[in-house]
């Protein structure tokens, strides 16, 4: 079991089980203040070419209307930054007052006339004084201290500036973009992640300046979520200000993919009331960023009022910082190190017929009378009352109500039971048992506890909630499974009735993928109305990818859109998902330029990165092996570079 620790030293949530906005310092950005007790602010970034003033002009006012609180422009260098002062002077003479925002990435000049110019200067502290090379040194302490220096005289130049012009500032780490000096002695990790924005805002603090905002991104949601976790905490134990929080996950990709990966790993941290001001980072035209965005922060303007009381935790047993899978018995394949299972919900239908299977990757093959599956084949059927009038193919397992289990007991079937049932009856499968429990009534004590830590090991507990605060709720109860040495597996079910499929891809990746972020789940149910099963069954296997707890799918980590993009990312984006999406495990990294590139491709197998117009560089995780390869022909020597590494399989 793990080790049970105090609560007192995590720091870094305000409540783990009541809803409350984390409280920081009041940032000032044109007329738009961050943090404090202002709303959550939702922003995007432009894809337009910063030196094409009426591209940006129209496009920004796009975003604004679409609902964009601030607007982010790259700016790559002194030529960009200059005409920051035509784009904001064209939105100022049409009325248009929305904040501007200076992206600056490997240019300390560029930033200093931007802060002259725009409200807010963005810096990516991993390469604003460094030039990546993947490089191992090793410092002693006294050269450490003497590039901390160096960093100084590059960064207080521009702190000044921004004092001067009332200039606000977010210090930026991206995951894949850490200093080789960060690497060498913090490690590619969220502490290298947290450390590399500290170096930077220690320099701040000692010359006074306080308008800042922090952020911590990664493609990986895991990632994503501990490092701006540990960077409340390490804020806290250093005595520093609260600073407002950016959230985003970084190269979050596309469609489905995107969403649900940016719901996990920004929901988790709005969960937990973290975060002031969100950007959903999809492989999109940024006018369908700006809706998502809004899904996510809208599901907690009332949630103080709505939620209900959940037992507050006291001792928190979870390490908050990294992952570990909660501890659990074997029952046939659920739970131990069997990969989190999905359950679909057909309870709801009238009647089942095999073409139905076909929505959870069970597909009947009339002309040789057998089952084929797919990658999304879901593994277990809940039929609740009902039973189906054929057999069910070898990769799907039935779940029937106890009282219907009981007068059938067909081979494949399981029962659930009630609380009453479970305490009351004693004719139970003897291979796999499923026990629900309304995570808002049970009281884990007395004859259930006895029961529960004595049990023999053939049941699996279902945990429901009808809490609008879904995540704590689900969390305190396991919580107090692992303080009680309950080590049976548990089921993650939630029900929803919405028939926008992008509020359910929002709603069910933050319920549930905070908590597999956490080690805290051996499956889950998500039950939808029926015309959406299908969604659905590919949403529970979506979460499970987000979270890397079980891989079904070729995963793309793609950047979205900006003026530095050096081809059409959408486009090509699509292009490669065509001929790669059937390889199941591989990652594969889609990069408009070099900024994000060979960095954010840390966590990928492969990448394909912008260098120049209609020019491609291949890479092999961090190594380019492949240099300025004519675009027509990339793809094709992608496919080449997999095939040598012995990773490619023809499809199907």
């Amino acid at each position: 079991m793990q080790e049970t620790q105090s609560h007192s030293k995590f720091l870094y949530c305000p409540s783990l089980t009541k809803y409350q906005r984390r409280q920081t310092i009041e940032v000032k950005i044109g007329d738009v203040p961050l943090g404090g007790n202002n709303p959550i602010r939702v922003q995007t970034m432009t894809i337009s070419d910063t030196m094409n003033t009426p591209a940006v002009v129209a496009e920004c006012i796009r975003l604004i209307e679409a609902g964009s609180e601030y607007i982010r422009i790259t700016a790559p260098s002194i030529k960009e930054a200059e005409n920051l002062q035509n784009i904001k002077k064209e939105l100022r003479k049409l009325g248009y007052t929305t904040p501007l925002i200076a992206d600056i990435h490997f240019t300390p000049n560029a930033a200093e006339l931007a802060a002259r110019i725009v409200e807010k200067v963005r810096i990516n502290p991993g390469n604003f004084a460094d030039r990546k090379r993947f490089e191992i040194i090793e410092y002693t302490e006294a050269e450490y201290q003497a590039e901390l220096e160096r960093i100084r005289e590059k960064f207080v130049p521009l702190l000044k500036i921004c004092k001067e012009y009332g200039t606000a500032l977010r210090i930026g780490t991206n995951h894949g973009s850490l200093s080789d000096r960060i690497m060498s002695r913090y490690g590619d990790n969220p502490l290298g992640m947290v450390e590399s924005a500290l170096e930077f805002l220690r320099i701040a603090e000692d010359e006074g300046f306080y308008n800042i905002v922090l952020s911590m991104k990664s493609s990986n949601p895991q990632v994503m979520v501990q490092a701006y976790r540990l960077l409340v905490q390490r804020l806290q134990e250093e005595g520093l200000k609260p600073y407002p929080l950016h959230l985003g996950v970084t190269e979050a990709g596309d469609g489905e993919d995107g969403r649900i990966k940016s719901a996990v790993g920004i929901g988790t941290l709005l969960e937990d009331g973290l975060g002031d001001t969100v950007r959903v980072s999809l492989t999109e035209d940024p006018e369908y960023e700006i809706p998502v965005a809004k899904k996510l922060v809208n599901r907690y303007t009332e949630r103080e009022k709505l939620q209900k009381p959940i037992p507050a935790i006291e001792n928190y047993p979870i390490n908050p910082f990294a992952y570990h899978r909660r501890e659990t018995c074997e029952i046939l394949n659920i739970g131990a190190k069997n990969v989190p299972r999905v359950i679909a919900d057909f309870s709801t239908f009238e009647k089942i017929e095999m073409d139905d299977l076909k929505k959870i990757g069970h597909f009947y093959l009339p002309a040789t009378d057998k089952w084929a599956m797919n990658d999304l084949g879901a593994d277990f059927l809940y039929l609740g009352n009902k039973s189906v009038p054929f057999m069910l193919p070898n990769g799907l397992q039935a779940i029937q109500d106890y009282q219907v289990w009981l007068k059938q007991k067909t081979e494949k079937a399981y029962p659930l039971c009630n609380l009453t049932e479970y305490l009351s009856c004693n004719d139970f499968s003897p291979t796999l048992n499923f026990l629900l429990l309304d995570v808002d009534s049970t009281d884990l004590q007395g004859e259930l506890l006895h029961r529960l830590q004595n049990e023999k090991k053939s049941w699996v507990m279902v945990l429901k909630t009808g809490n609008p605060h879904a995540l704590p709720a689900v969390r305190a109860l396991v919580v107090r499974l692992i303080q009680n040495r309950i080590d049976l597996p548990v089921i993650i079910w939630r029900s929803y009735c919405t028939q926008d499929l992008e509020q359910l891809q929002i709603d069910a990746s933050t319920d549930i993928g905070g908590l597999l972020l956490d080690g805290l789940g051996d499956g889950l149910m998500i039950s939808v109305p029926n015309e959406l099963i299908s969604e659905g069954n590919s949403l529970a296997f979506g979460i499970l990818q987000a979270t890397r707890t079980r891989i079904t799918k070729t995963e793309y980590i793609s950047c979205p859109s900006c003026g530095r993009t050096l081809f059409d990312l959408q486009e090509v984006t699509a292009k490669i998902r065509k001929r790669t999406d059937h390889l199941k495990g591989v990652k594969i990294a889609i990069m408009g330029c070099i900024v994000n590139g060979p960095g954010e491709m840390a966590d990928a197998d492969y990448g394909y990165v912008g260098s120049g117009k209609g020019k491609i560089s291949l890479y092999r995780g961090k190594e380019i092996v492949k240099r300025t390869v004519a675009e027509e022909n990339a793809l094709d020597e992608l496919i080449n570079l997999i095939k040598e590494d012995g990773k490619w399989i023809e499809p199907v």
